[in-house]
């Protein structure tokens, strides 16, 4: 018997008791799709945690500290590793690394006019910026030539107020920061109202040497990135280490205690080329001497999560599938009783166990197969539907979509059920070995009829 006399038979066979196999069929569709659909629920939960912690910054950014027993920036007791330009060499040079460089965080006071602003104000090396995500809305990045030209985050244009407004800190427009004439200090007591003494004379030291105001210019404007970046403004940080030794005994000054010049950088960010190079790098940076955080730390307590829930569901369809194997195996076991007689004549013929263990295990595999196929085209039915109209439904519970931060706007418009090549493939290959498996049984049973016994069958 052909591999092609197999097939024609199993057809006949699967179109003679048609309703009873579409019945069957009909289990595994159930068993797939719940399987496929509660996979590609993790699958979409995993994507949205992804998307959630990359909008908090980039997964592939390490923060490294001088202590390695600190992961806050902290401490740095006698032993610590100190954090400078050779060490920062030193990481650069490991493998996986992109770019590696020191900064410094202070706080300075921004003058447009008679607005002034707060800033964050961070030192960077305009080299390594340029190898960094920062993504510009108008102007440029730092350039190596920079000195007094800053780039400043999205949120800085309305982050002004008037300190002599009556009503206090009243906010204002958005200001222009390409084109407005600004001013900075280190002073960040300027434009508040002096401190009084019991004589009615203005508060602070005679002695005290006042900060001055640096003329400065906007090289380029960030486009919003929902993280620290839109607050923060950049500045080369050779220069900056220039501006903290000038202002390093003026009045109200942030630097004071710093030290920066004597137990190095405060802190440095190491750019990987991979997601995963982050954890290797890591690892070589502690056996370095430093403390090191990522978001990648805030994604695996998210992951480990989704890994709990992905098992209760795969759990969950697995029953529904098991069922239907189990319904594959009584249609097949039915189906021998019902053709008994035709196995007898198939055996006195000379038809070959092989070739009837074939066409039984044809049967069954067929039976999966049809169910797998119709069980994955169902899935990426219900899968475009829960991302067609299920996203609207998880925002509107705020906080409690399954942990997956569709209270955010831009998680909402996230996949909540995503559904891969590899598991479509899979599925249908899982669905017919299960069919294969279940007929397994039926088609030993019918190899061992005894032919005389089975032709006297009515």
């Amino acid at each position: 018997m052909t591999i092609f006399d197999s097939v024609r038979l199993a057809l006949i066979n699967f179109w003679r008791s048609k309703v009873r196999s579409f019945l069957t069929i009909l289990g595994v569709v159930i068993g797939t799709a719940a399987i496929v659909v509660m996979l590609s629920l993790g699958i979409g939960m995993n994507e949205s945690f992804k998307q959630q912690v990359s909008q908090m910054g980039s997964l592939t950014l390490i923060n490294v500290y001088p202590d390695a027993g600190v992961s806050q920036g902290m401490g740095g007791g006698s032993g610590a590793a100190k954090l400078d330009d050779k060490a920062i060499r030193a990481m650069s040079e490991l493998k996986g690394v992109s770019v590696a460089t020191p900064l410094i965080q202070t706080s300075a006071k921004l003058i447009a006019g008679k607005n002034v602003a707060y800033l964050s104000l961070v030192g960077i090396r305009p080299d390594a910026m340029a190898k960094l995500d920062f993504p510009i809305a108008e102007g440029r990045i730092l350039e190596n030539a920079d000195t007094l030209d800053l780039v400043f985050g999205s949120q800085i244009p309305t982050s002004f107020y008037n300190p002599k407004a009556t009503m206090g800190y009243t906010p204002i427009p958005p200001v222009d920061l390409m084109n407005e004439k600004l001013q900075m200090t280190f002073d960040m007591s300027y434009g508040d109202k002096k401190p009084t003494t019991a004589d009615g004379q203005s508060g602070g030291s005679d002695n005290a040497k006042v900060a001055p105001l640096y003329k400065i210019k906007a090289a380029g404007v960030l486009a919003q990135t929902q993280n620290e970046k839109d607050w923060s403004v950049y500045i080369n940080l050779d220069h900056l280490q220039k501006l903290i030794r000038e202002n390093a005994k003026t009045e109200n000054s942030p630097f004071a205690g710093m030290g920066q010049q004597q137990q190095g950088y405060q802190t440095a960010i190491v750019q990987v080329e991979d997601l995963k190079d982050v954890e290797p790098v890591r690892d070589k940076i502690k056996a370095l001497g430093f403390g090191t955080s990522a978001l990648t730390d805030v994604l695996k307590g998210m992951q480990e999560t989704s890994k709990t829930l992905q098992m209760i569901l795969g759990g969950i369809g697995a029953v529904s599938l098991l069922v239907a194997a189990i319904g594959i195996t009584n249609t097949m076991v039915m189906s021998i009783y019902e053709r008994t007689r035709e196995i007898g004549i198939m055996k006195v013929l000379g038809c070959e166990l092989g070739d009837i263990r074939k066409l039984f295990l044809l049967e069954a595999g067929f039976l999966g197969f049809m169910g797998g196929l119709l069980g994955l085209l169902f899935s990426l039915a219900a899968s475009y539907l829960l991302n067609r109209f299920g996203g609207s439904a998880m925002g509107s519970l705020g906080g409690g979509g399954m942990g997956m931060g569709m209270a955010d706007p831009s998680a909402a418009a996230a996949h909540i059920s995503v559904v891969p090549t590899w598991l479509m493939v899979s599925s249908v290959v899982f669905a017919t070995a299960v069919g294969l498996i279940s007929g397994f049984y039926p088609a030993r049973r019918a190899m061992k009829l005894s032919a005389l016994e089975a032709i006297k069958t009515e």
